[in-house]
């Protein structure tokens, strides 16, 4: 079993080498599959579920059956999401603040109580105050029961602090979301700052104009892995610089994170301005994490336009679905989305255009069309209808789409994870509703630390 955060940190280094191109790139020669033609081996793709359904019966059913992967399946000691539906105890740090944030948006669509949601924030929070931590850092894995750490790997057995920020994203959303002058949602707020204002984000500088990932009581900074750009670890800088108790300079933040300005990219692919970011984007999750509070809508600094950057990324993957240039089968217009996930020849692995951060095998998962969807909503709900209508038989399940599915190897995931379910619930809302984003960035010190690091809406 692996996660995203740590697929992201074995690649990034490769940037540079990826993002070197001094031309803008069109659609790679004519052997893209652009008329959408399906290889006569690949296996017919039949509509399966006859009746139509009003688009929003239809987004309701996929947020309130994937949400079920967060109240019925949470642990239940610890309250907190278990990395995958195979996990046991072992849950997952990033995938608990993603799934509070999905219990807030069925909260405010009614398919969970807002006491329910109140009440499993309150345990996960008293759980993560008395589980270990480092430096105010969670680790990526905890024992649901124990509050010990699980190493992730030998050496990452200590703070994650990509991984912490993913959890504090959905704590203070959590926070601004319960503002009712009653005992049980004051002592709410009180205990989430509590907790990440105890996060000593300095600590995990060295002292240096950078974030580093990783530090363990034993090995200590051995990982000796930077957070730098682009990737899906943007909100990592904005907690950091919004911190009331250990922030960190905007020095930090341009020249450890966006590399004195070398994080641009700026060219065209599929005739697509890309602001950021290797050639053709990325594993799609780059768009998601980082967003499902913090709201890029008019989002700028001297390096991009947040939305601009997001949606071009999402189209971009989308075009090169579509093109389709090694020919996989039902690749097109309405089939796309490659990101990380679950994967039929290595287990888990990147996915990505063109081998930038990723390779392509041709393996989908819907989290990256359905979590695109504020960006790309036509694109994205082409997707959702094929998953839906055409694959319901192999792809819907107990707590909704499966994590992936790859015609090639005739091959659909039996697993679900709660990094990739969660943002299918949480980026529908704030397509349907801005509500996620509306939430976060209630937070005063959102707001400061993005001053801090020359942020503006226009």
């Amino acid at each position: 079993m692996t996660g995203k955060t740590s697929i992201c940190a074995l690649i990034f280094l490769f940037f540079l080498s990826s993002c070197g191109r001094e031309h803008d790139d069109e659609i790679p020669g004519e052997n893209g599959n652009n008329d959408n033609s399906v290889p006569e081996i690949c296996p017919p793709l039949a509509r399966v579920v006859a009746e139509e359904m009003p688009l929003d019966e239809l987004l309701d059913k996929v947020q309130m059956q994937t949400l079920k992967y967060f109240r019925d399946f949470a642990e239940p000691v610890s309250g907190m999401a278990r990395e995958r539906n195979t996990s046991g105890n072992l849950v997952t740090t990033g995938g608990t603040g993603f799934g509070i944030m999905a219990m807030i948006a069925g909260a405010e669509r009614g398919f969970i109580s807002r006491e329910e949601v109140l009440e499993r924030v309150l345990k996960i929070g008293n759980f993560l105050y008395n589980a270990e931590r480092y430096h105010g850092a969670w680790a990526h894995w905890i024992n649901g029961t124990t509050g010990k750490t699980i190493p992730f790997s030998e050496k990452d057995n200590g703070g994650d602090l990509v991984e912490t920020a993913f959890l504090v994203q959905g704590l203070i959303s959590a926070r601004e979301y319960f503002d009712a002058e009653t005992p049980l949602e004051d002592s709410l707020r009180a205990l989430v700052d509590t907790l990440w204002y105890g996060i000593d984000w300095q600590w995990y500088t060295r002292g240096e104009n950078v974030l580093y990932w990783h530090w363990s009581p034993e090995f200590e900074f051995e990982i000796n892995l930077p957070v730098r750009g682009w990737n899906e670890a943007l909100i990592v800088y904005i907690l950091a610089a919004a911190s009331p108790t250990f922030p960190v300079s905007s020095g930090v933040y341009h020249q450890g994170w966006a590399r004195n300005g070398d994080i641009v990219n700026g060219r065209n692919f599929y005739n697509v301005r890309l602001p950021l970011g290797v050639d053709f984007g990325g594993p799609l999750f780059f768009a998601h994490y980082s967003f499902m509070g913090l709201d890029p809508r008019g989002l700028n600094d001297g390096y991009a336009d947040y939305w601009e950057q997001n949606r071009s990324h999402s189209l971009i993957n989308h075009r090169y679905c579509a093109a389709n240039p090694k020919n996989f089968c039902h690749y097109s217009d309405s089939l796309w989305g490659i990101t990380a996930s679950d994967d039929p020849e290595v287990g888990y692995q990147a996915h990505a255009p063109f081998g930038n951060l990723g390779t392509d095998n041709g393996t989908i998962a819907p989290t990256a069309a359905l979590s695109s969807m504020p960006y790309t909503p036509e694109e994205s709900m082409k997707a959702l209808n094929t998953f839906y209508y055409y694959l319901y038989d192999d792809l819907w399940g107990n707590y909704g789409f499966r994590d992936a599915f790859n015609f090639e190897h005739e091959w659909f995931a039996g697993s679900y994870l709660a990094i990739d379910q969660g943002p299918i619930v949480v980026m529908i809302e704030n397509y349907r509703s801005g509500l996620l984003w509306d939430v976060f960035m209630r937070n005063e010190h959102i707001h400061r630390g993005l001053d801090a690091l020359g942020f503006y809406y226009d």
